[in-house]
């Protein structure tokens, strides 16, 4: 493999400064290249960026962890995506909203809670059920934590267990996924995220103040992982038929599809979709994660890509990343077709 662009655009996020410290895997088959270039950290102290080690992945947690967990209820009958959530949400009181919204952020679900972050999680839990429908239902996608966060309240209600009690059992312990936790027991094995006014340095701790609060009950942030790790769930993704069991085969093969209401939303169960040319014109599979993280993986020709940073180390929202990112990931989708 080269991907000689793809290396360069990511060594050029550290040297101009857009993030500390990129780890990456490019991934073709059962061929994976992985590197890292940069720092782990800026502050208090400059720390070097080694291989191996862990990131608050955020809003990935989203599609490696509660999606996978909801494609296997989907997969076994125990839930349907015509499902209507106050099923096992009745406190929401809106039995519009089905699981297919919020798998694909087309709920609708709007509102302002005040002094959300000073919450505990009793009183975040109330606060969240309390919101309602708003005009953007079942007609837009608007990206929003709270479909994630019912969803594993959802898949809670069902199991029996927090959401990421079952992540855990169900999709990384059995995919071999041994370095990817909700608990890291070594912060100093994992990347600092941001410097925030109450916490000082997040390193080790979910970083996003919604999953800080409801801990394993937060379906939408929480999870911490390696390059290596998500190369293993990127290669299942390629493979789901051989983790049946994990990956439902039948269901991840329809991701590919746009299933928001129109069906023109850019948007499957989980994943965002962007499309390639090559070697004929199919979808593929993203997601982001706030801290700086992404996934993109082609089920149709078995590639993916890996990409890690904290850009809100160490202070966010960073908001250059976004535009330099989104480059990064359209010189990849160019030059996978060429390897």
């Amino acid at each position: 493999m080269a991907y000689q662009a793809t290396k360069l655009a990511l060594r050029r996020l550290v040297s101009a400064g857009v993030v500390p410290g990129v780890s990456y895997a490019l991934i073709d088959g059962d061929r994976v290249e992985t590197g890292q270039f940069g720092q782990a950290a800026l502050v208090p102290t400059v720390e070097p960026l080694t291989a191996g080690m862990t990131y608050d992945l955020a809003s990935l947690t989203k599609v490696v962890g509660t999606l996978s967990v909801t494609l296997q209820l989907l997969a076994t009958g125990r839930l349907r995506l015509t499902d209507p959530i106050t099923t096992w949400l009745p406190a929401f009181g809106e039995s519009r909203v089905t699981i297919q919204h919020l798998l694909t952020h087309t709920s609708g679900i709007t509102g302002y809670i005040p002094n959300r972050n000073q919450l505990n999680a009793a009183e975040l839990t109330r606060a969240l059920l309390g919101l309602h429908v708003g005009p953007t239902f079942n007609v837009k996608m608007v990206y929003a934590d709270v479909n994630y966060i019912f969803m594993g309240w959802i898949i809670e209600a069902i199991l029996g267990e927090p959401v990421q009690v079952a992540v855990q059992k169900r999709v990384l312990d059995p995919l071999g996924m041994t370095h990817s936790t909700f608990t890291p027991a070594d912060s100093h094995a994992c990347v600092p995220t941001a410097i925030t006014p109450s916490r000082g340095l997040v390193r080790g701790v979910v970083h996003d103040p919604k999953g800080y609060v409801l801990q394993r009950r937060c379906g939408s942030a929480g999870l911490f992982s390696t390059v290596d790790d998500l190369v293993r769930f990127c290669q299942a993704y390629c493979h789901p038929e051989r983790v049946a069991a994990v990956l439902p085969p039948t269901w991840l093969h329809r991701l590919v599809a746009d299933w928001t209401p129109n069906g023109r939303a850019g948007r499957s169960l989980g994943w965002a979709l962007t499309a390639t040319q090559w070697p004929t014109p199919h979808r593929v599979l993203w997601h982001s994660g706030f801290t700086g993280t992404y996934l993109v993986i082609d089920p149709q020709t078995a590639q993916a890509m890996v990409f890690l940073t904290n850009r809100v180390h160490p202070v966010a929202p960073n908001l250059p990343y976004l535009d330099q990112r989104n480059a990064v990931i359209g010189t990849y989708l160019a030059e996978k077709a060429t390897i």
